[in-house]
C-alpha cells in the first residue's frame, strides 16, 4: 500500500526531480533477476564501469541475472523504483528526496560522486556573469531536479529568482544530451548542465562557463548521484543489497584508480545510450570537475532539502529521518 500511495503522490505533491526487473525466483530454480538503473551522465560512471566489468554479476553470483536500464530523468527512475520494477541504482538526490517525502519506500545507501554541475551560457547571449542572467531563459533536466535546485539556490542568494516564484528568469526543461542543439537554435540562454554535457557545449558551441562547479550551490559537497533502493529490500533482502553495494564500491575505487580506462568505458556507455560518441578531450575536461566517492553526508542532504523548501519545490520543510542508511557502506 505504501508503494501505491507513493506512486500516486510522486506526481501530485512535489516536483523535485534530476532498471526494470524482478527479484523473484521460481520454484523450478529459474534465475533471479536484479535490475540496476543509471543515466548517461558522467557522475554515473561507476555504474557503466560496473556493467562493463560485470562487477554486479561477480558479487551476486551465478544464480542471479543482472539487467540494466537507463532513464531520461530522475522522476521516471523513481516511479520505476516505487512500482517495484527495479531493485535500485543511481539517481540524483533531488528525485530521491522528493519520493521519500511523498511516501515512496526509498533509502539512500551510498553515493556515486560529487561535483559535475556547471552553469553555462549560450555564445551570443551576452551573458558573462550571474548578473546578466536576470530576465533570461534557462534550462534544466526537470523542474526542481538536483541541478535546478543548485542553480536556483545560487541565484536566489544573489537576489534573482525564476518566474515560477515571481521572478524574472524563464525556466524550460529538456534532456542534457539535447542542450547543444537548443543552444545552436537559440532556444535558451543558460543551461544547468551535468557533466559531460557542459564540456560538450564548451567544445562544440563555444558555451561560456558562468558559474563553475566550485561556486554553484552545493557544487562540491552534495552527492551528484546516489545509490538508492527500497527500505523493504534493505530490510528483507539485506544480503543481496550488501552485494550490490560491495560491487558499487569496487566500481568507484576502479574509477579512481584507473581514470583513463574509466573515461573510455564512460564514453562508450554514453554512446550506447544517447548515440553521441564524445571526444576523449571533452570527457577529460569534464572528469576534472567530478569527484567519485561512495560516502554520503546526510547533513548536506538535509541542507539541500531545506533549500528546496525555501525555493517552494517542497510544500513542507523536509524531515529526512531514516532516509540515509549507511549500514551497507560501513
Amino acid at each position: 500500500m505504501k508503494k501505491l500511495v507513493g506512486i500516486f503522490m510522486i506526481g501530485a505533491l512535489l516536483i523535485l526531480g534530476a532498471c526494470g526487473g524482478s527479484s523473484e525466483t521460481s520454484g523450478d530454480g529459474e534465475k533471479e533477476t536484479v535490475t540496476i538503473g543509471h543515466f548517461p551522465n558522467l557522475n554515473h560512471a561507476p555504474a557503466m564501469v560496473a556493467k562493463q566489468k560485470e562487477m554486479y554479476e561477480d558479487h551476486l553470483g551465478d544464480n542471479v541475472n543482472v539487467e540494466y536500464q537507463t532513464f531520461p530523468d530522475g522522476s521516471t527512475f523513481m516511479k520505476a523504483l516505487a512500482s517495484g520494477d527495479i531493485e535500485g541504482g543511481l539517481v540524483g538526490p533531488g528525485p530521491a528526496m522528493n519520493s521519500f517525502i511523498s511516501g515512496v519506500d526509498v533509502q539512500i545507501i551510498g553515493a556515486s560522486s560529487t561535483g559535475g554541475t556547471v552553469i553555462v551560457s549560450r555564445d551570443g547571449s551576452g551573458i558573462k556573469s550571474w548578473e546578466d542572467i536576470k530576465g533570461k531563459t534557462f534550462i534544466s533536466p526537470r523542474v526542481g531536479c538536483t541541478h535546478d535546485v543548485q542553480f536556483e539556490t545560487y541565484m536566489k542568494d544573489k537576489g534573482i529568482t525564476s518566474d515560477r516564484i515571481g521572478g524574472s528568469m524563464k525556466h524550460v526543461t529538456g534532456e542534457p544530451a539535447r542542450y547543444k542543439s537548443m543552444f545552436e537554435k537559440g532556444d535558451v540562454d543558460v543551461a544547468t548542465a551535468p557533466e559531460p554535457w557542459a564540456s560538450v557545449m564548451e567544445a562544440k558551441v563555444d558555451a561560456n562557463v558562468v558559474i563553475p562547479t566550485s561556486e554553484v550551490s552545493f557544487g562540491e559537497t552534495l552527492p551528484a548521484a546516489v545509490f538508492v533502493t527500497s527500505s523493504d529490500m534493505a530490510e528483507n533482502n539485506s544480503e543481496q543489497i550488501q552485494k550490490l553495494i560491495d560491487a558499487h564500491k569496487e566500481a568507484v575505487k576502479y574509477v579512481n584508480n584507473n581514470p583513463d580506462e574509466a573515461i573510455d568505458i564512460t564514453i562508450n556507455g554514453i554512446a550506447d545510450i544517447t548515440g553521441q560518441e564524445l571526444e576523449k578531450s571533452v570527457m577529460e575536461n569534464a572528469w576534472k570537475r567530478t569527484n567519485f566517492t561512495y560516502k554520503v553526508n546526510e547533513e548536506v542532504i538535509q541542507e539541500f532539502g531545506n533549500s528546496s523548501y525555501d525555493l517552494q519545490f517542497l510544500k513542507e520543510k523536509p524531515d529526512f529521518t531514516g532516509f540515509v542508511n549507511k549500514t551497507f557502506i560501513q
